[in-house]
């Protein structure tokens, strides 16, 4: 490959990772084409783009972008894959299709510039995506400030429990209260008839 076409492909893939700082590289190395196909339309799905590039090149474009750290995990060969909703999101579901394509391998991840070799890949897994950190920080917080408002709420609601309860006594008492006016009007009335 000439050095002018290496050049373009380059800076084309400086393009494409440029802004991106969570990345998973794979092995797809005795894939089959039917595996890849499926491979690459399951992913397309979730929004993962998946690229085989030669290491050299790819070393060159993450240099130029400020993806240094991320030329430490090309070894052999290797593709590139990113998107979806996160890093996490990519290696969790490479690590599914792994269990019925063979002969991939998830060989690494990088991770707001943190590294994940092979031997780490299963626990950046299990890591809670954007979606789900955000959730659960929204429901800690959620969760005291319920408890305080029902504290708050549960004192309130028996005082007006009581304040209701003595509303109606005295509405039961008025009507017999009011009873023995109208009685005592019609006898006032009778003797000077």
């Amino acid at each position: 490959m000439s050095k002018p076409i290496k050049a373009l492909i380059q800076k084309e893939l400086a393009g494409k990772v440029k802004g991106i700082d969570s990345l998973a590289v794979v092995e797809i190395t005795g894939v089959d084409a039917i595996a890849n196909n499926k491979l690459r339309s399951r992913l397309l799905k979730k929004n993962i783009n998946l690229l085989v590039i030669k290491n050299s090149i790819a070393r060159q474009a993450f240099k130029s972008v400020g993806l240094e750290k991320a030329a430490e995990l090309l070894e052999g060969p290797c593709a590139l894959a990113w998107g979806g909703d996160g890093v996490i999101t990519v290696v969790r579901e490479l690590l599914e299709i792994q269990k019925d394509v063979q002969n991939l391998k998830v060989k690494a991840a990088m991770l707001e510039g943190d590294l994940f070799k092979a031997d780490r890949i299963q626990a950046l897994s299990r890591y809670p995506t954007r979606q789900e950190a955000v959730a659960q920080l929204v429901s800690a917080i959620i969760s005291p400030a319920s408890s305080l408002v029902s504290c708050i709420i549960a004192p309130a609601g028996s005082v007006a429990a009581l304040l209701k309860a003595v509303e109606e006594k005295k509405e039961k008492e008025a009507p017999a209260a009011a009873a023995p006016a109208p009685a005592a009007q019609a006898a006032s009335v009778a003797p000077t008839a």
